[in-house]
């Protein structure tokens, strides 16, 4: 669906990518983890077209993105969905407006279409009696839900997360991304996402490691897990529940590990 070939990007003074090539398909849902500066944010936001590469191209279905075809980088463009990381929501603008705009605007929905479906969006964030409210009234993490419940309205092809769950309680985090899931499940969108969370990173199927601009890891949760003197090096950790199993298995009463909790939770509850 996806295929990145070669990019590099300059940002300042910094080579922010280096020949970065990796391809993403229909359905996939992808995690990017790596340090602080080693490109994340970058690369997603050239895939979404949000910055230009300075070399390689990205193709979405096998057709190139190239920013000079403006009608047909503007279509391929609108098959993404990009929560932002600081929400930017319109502050004259109310919770409801925020969620309709790119119904509108993108979709070209009618206004008493876009109401309906922000409204039941709202309502899975658990947001639906702040409808009325404005972004200055609202906390970092309500601000954050409204950001993903207008994302989520507009349904796309690819939901891309730069780390869009950051400032949510842990109870608002399993919401959101249960929501994500069943709407994966439903509608088979490709997702990407940055995230610091490692136990989030455990629910994806597959994990991308950058490192200074380039890909450094890249596999299944359990892949990049196993190499876990890499990731320390990188100041990354591996998920509570895996080193639960670890010390399971270590005591003879998990044959092999898991890195997901439901996981562990699953073996025990199978002990006898």
């Amino acid at each position: 669906m996806i295929r990145v070939e070669n990019v590099s990007k300059q940002l300042n003074k910094t080579r922010a990518l280096k020949n970065v090539s990796l391809e993403v398909n229909k359905g996939d849902i992808i995690s990017l983890i790596g340090p602080s500066g080693s490109g994340k944010s970058t690369l997603l936001r050239c895939i979404h077209g949000l910055e230009h590469v300075d070399t390689g191209k990205i193709y979405m279905d096998n057709e190139w993105m190239n920013p000079d075809d403006e009608k047909k980088f503007r279509t391929q463009r609108n098959r993404m969905g990009f929560v932002f990381q600081h929400f930017n929501l319109f502050p004259n603008m109310s919770v409801l407006q925020n969620c309709k705009l790119a119904q509108v605007e993108v979709l070209n929905k009618t206004d008493e279409e876009a109401e309906k479906i922000a409204l039941e969006y709202l309502d899975k964030v658990g947001l639906l009696e702040k409808k009325d409210a404005y972004p200055n009234n609202l906390s970092g993490g309500q601000k954050q839900r409204v950001a993903i419940a207008g994302i989520l309205a507009i349904e796309p092809d690819i939901i891309i997360f730069d780390e869009s769950t950051s400032m949510l309680d842990p109870q608002g985090k399993a919401s959101i991304n249960a929501q994500i899931r069943k709407l994966h499940e439903e509608k088979n969108i490709t997702i990407l996402s940055i995230t610091h969370d490692m136990e989030e990173v455990a629910q994806s199927e597959n994990v991308i490691v950058l490192e200074n601009g380039e890909i450094a890891m890249q596999g299944t949760p359990m892949d990049i897990f196993k190499q876990e003197d890499k990731l320390a090096k990188m100041q990354l950790d591996i998920p509570f529940a895996l080193k639960i199993s670890k010390e399971l298995k270590k005591r003879g009463i998990f044959k092999e590990n898991v890195c997901r909790l439901d996981e562990v939770v699953e073996k025990l509850c199978r002990l006898k």
